[in-house]
């Protein structure tokens, strides 16, 4: 578990389901995914993240709100499964409800992501992913120090070719 002033970063509950399934239906939430999940896809994305959170002793986390427990989204870590030339490789990533967004949870709970890679996993790089259409969460990526090229800039292997999400971009941190 980690925790910031406001939030809590932790694996994932029989409880969150619910409230899950329910972030990512949001067609806004999801607008920069191929598709909103439905509650069977919803609850395997718990699955993997539990399984890899065993695996790897990280992933994407539950964020839970400190000041009354709600489920706001997810914070986290996670090993890429996919091949690209920058991979394998740590990403970080966040998803969170839409009533949650521009309240700074993206950036506070990343940064606290990005210690714990590189003090308490000895990450030496952490990379984050998203389409080039997608310029809050390439903005959240700034506030947090991450870097890009835009000759890195790939073709997601898991989005159909052609497809408006298919370009992405890539920024890097590394530990100092």
């Amino acid at each position: 578990m980690l925790e910031t002033d406001r939030l809590i970063l932790r694996r994932w509950r029989n409880s969150d389901r619910e409230p899950w399934a329910r972030i990512t239906a949001d067609p806004e939430v999801m607008e920069f995914f191929p598709s909103v999940l439905s509650k069977d896809k919803s609850d395997e994305f718990i699955g993997r993240m539990e399984a890899a959170y065993e695996k790897d002793g990280f992933a994407f986390l539950a964020a839970e709100a400190k000041e009354d427990g709600r489920l706001i989204g997810f914070i986290g870590l996670l090993t890429t499964t996919f091949e690209a030339h920058f991979t394998p490789c740590v990403e970080i990533g966040w998803r969170l409800a839409k009533a949650e967004w521009g309240k700074g949870y993206a950036v506070e709970g990343a940064k606290l992501c990005l210690e714990h890679g590189f003090k308490d996993r000895g990450l030496r790089e952490i990379i984050s992913l998203t389409s080039k259409l997608n310029l809050k969460s390439i903005r959240v990526m700034q506030k947090l120090g991450m870097t890009t090229d835009p000759k890195e800039n790939f073709l997601h292997p898991r989005i159909e070719a052609g497809h408006r999400l298919s370009e992405h971009v890539l920024y890097r941190i590394q530990n100092k």
